[in-house]
């Protein structure tokens, strides 16, 4: 089945929401999302976004912020962008609905503060803030009769039209897993935007949901899109420690509010290690804990709460105190055991101040995206500021450019001689090996020894899922699994490429910055080089 659209966008996070909400303005727009509406990074998202929105505090002093934790590489021209969009943005959303949270008995928001800023200026929604958000969008969406949502629709690979004979490259849509009838649809569409997020699931530990597999990345360099920045990816420092807490993610906000990291023995560590003691950028941290169960041997470290005030605690953080309370800790009066967990991806599909991809009918908004914004490393609540300037952007762009794309002839899915798996077995192995050899060899703290280690057993991997593919009938774990095998591929080359340590990328074998390296490193596929950093 063939489907006409105008504007086709693949995630249903705040990125893609927010520029569905203004593109309706102008066009239909067709969403899909590979399971329910809420399934995204944002709804998990729980500290906050970050905006200047008090008088004591500046533009100059958010850019200034977010360049020094970018590492170097941060582009200044995006990073004064999206820090100058962000207060309108925020107020957008708060005329669509969205419940900020409110300091105690005045009419004005609760700014709060995070790790790398010099100022308090974190909006927040108690410690829920990417649902609240979520919710809003959500709604308002679901209000536009323009606006389509296709559930349980997973984007098998877009459609760049110079394979199929067309005149140029240009990508004129995707096909897509309809999951509840197995069948694949083709969905042709003037501009097609990825907004699908990150790939947390490359690892074994991750703060993110089930569905952050790397999707659009893999889609996008599989169809000649430049990618950069991968190896740059963000491991949140504090995740809950118990065997039964699956990906819970303590907030950063905690050592915003006074929280303090200590090693088993109670001494608190991350004076040592950064002046700005707790409140030290990300990779810092990560890096400081990392180090610090390695010295000691103990499986986590504790963040403490328990010196602030208790009904404070559970006040600020209702959901973080509820849901550790349902595993026997009580943060008013208990340490929280914590431990690193990869959280964002920082590389990604390479685009410019309007989200255009390098192929002539891709965009790309929010995390999926390599924009400039985040460099080496991403400040604290950058993320969702991000998605919504770049939502926004898009969408205005493809209201004021004639350039959209129009479909020809484009082919229908073909699966050849293709049958269904009796062999699941495989999907599922291959995707453990992989997962738990990337947090071993590619995790916080690398070695080229290590990468190489790992680019073998990839190529190997890759060479199974490949035969895997065209031989059966596809499915979501398998589509999962190949997209995490070429997200997992572009990290390691990434990684190798670059011989210096750098923001989230510190590796034992170049442990110092090279100025000389301080700029993007760009992957394309069936360039000569593959990997280049310039």
């Amino acid at each position: 089945m063939r489907v006409d659209c105008d504007f086709l966008v693949i995630g249903t996070g705040v990125a893609g929401l927010t520029f569905a909400l203004e593109a309706a303005k102008h066009a239909n727009v067709t969403i899909l999302t590979k399971r329910s509406r809420s399934d995204s990074a944002t709804n998990w998202a729980q500290g906050g976004i970050a905006a200047v929105l008090h008088p004591d505090d500046s533009f100059e002093a958010h850019v200034q912020d977010t360049l020094a934790t970018g590492g170097g590489i941060s582009h200044r021209d995006i990073v004064e962008m999206v820090v100058s969009d962000g207060p309108e943005r925020i107020h957008e959303l708060m005329e669509i609905g969205t419940r900020f949270s409110q300091r105690e008995g005045k009419d004005e928001l609760d700014l709060t503060r995070e790790g790398g800023h010099s100022a308090r200026r974190i909006v927040h929604a108690g410690d829920i803030t990417g649902r609240e958000v979520q919710r809003a969008l959500l709604a308002a969406v679901e209000e536009s009769p323009r606006i389509q949502i296709l559930e349980d629709h997973m984007a098998v690979d877009l459609i760049e039209q110079s394979r199929f004979g067309g005149p140029r490259r240009q990508v004129v849509g995707a096909y897509a897993l309809d999951e509840r009838t197995g069948e694949v649809h083709t969905y042709a569409a003037r501009a097609t935007i990825l907004a699908s997020g990150g790939a947390g699931k490359v690892y074994l530990y991750t703060s993110n949901p089930d569905i952050a597999t790397g999707d659009g990345v893999a889609m996008a360099y599989r169809a000649g899109a430049q990618i950069g920045n991968m190896e740059f990816f963000q491991f949140h420092p504090t995740s809950l420690f118990h065997p039964k807490a699956k990906s819970f993610l303590i907030s950063e906000a905690l050592r915003g509010e006074g929280g303090v990291l200590r090693r088993q023995d109670g001494v608190a560590f991350m004076a040592e290690h950064h002046p700005m003691k707790d409140l030290a950028p990300r990779d810092v941290v990560a890096r400081a804990i990392d180090y610090e169960m390695k010295r000691s041997g103990d499986a986590c470290v504790l963040l403490d709460m328990t010196h602030l005030d208790a009904s404070f605690v559970a006040e600020r953080f209702p959901n973080i105190h509820a849901t550790c309370m349902q595993f026997g800790i009580d943060m008013r009066t208990q340490p929280i055991p914590v431990v690193p967990a990869a959280h964002y991806m920082c590389g990604g599909v390479v685009v410019d101040r309007d989200g255009r991809s390098s192929l002539p009918g891709l965009w790309a908004i929010g995390e999926v995206t390599c924009s400039g914004l985040h460099g080496a490393n991403r400040l604290a609540s950058n993320s969702l500021l991000e998605g919504l300037v770049y939502g926004y952007r898009v969408a205005r762009a493809l209201a004021n450019v004639s350039e959209h794309v129009v479909p020809g002839a484009v082919p229908d899915w073909d699966p050849g001689s293709a049958v269904p798996s009796d062999e699941a077995v495989v999907v599922s192995q291959n995707w453990d090996e992989l997962r738990r050899f990337m947090w071993n060899y590619v995790g916080i703290v690398r070695s080229d020894k290590r990468l190489t280690r790992a680019a073998r057993r990839i190529a190997l991997l890759k060479e199974e899922i490949r035969e895997y593919y065209w031989a059966h009938l596809i499915t979501r774990d398998l589509l999962e699994l190949r997209n995490i095998a070429d997200v997992a591929d572009l990290i390691v080359q990434c990684a190798l490429a670059r011989k210096e340590s750098r923001g989230l990328h510190y590796t034992l074998d170049y442990p110092d910055v090279d100025e000389k390296l301080a700029a993007d490193s760009l992957a394309e596929r069936g360039v000569p080089g593959h990997i280049r950093v310039r």
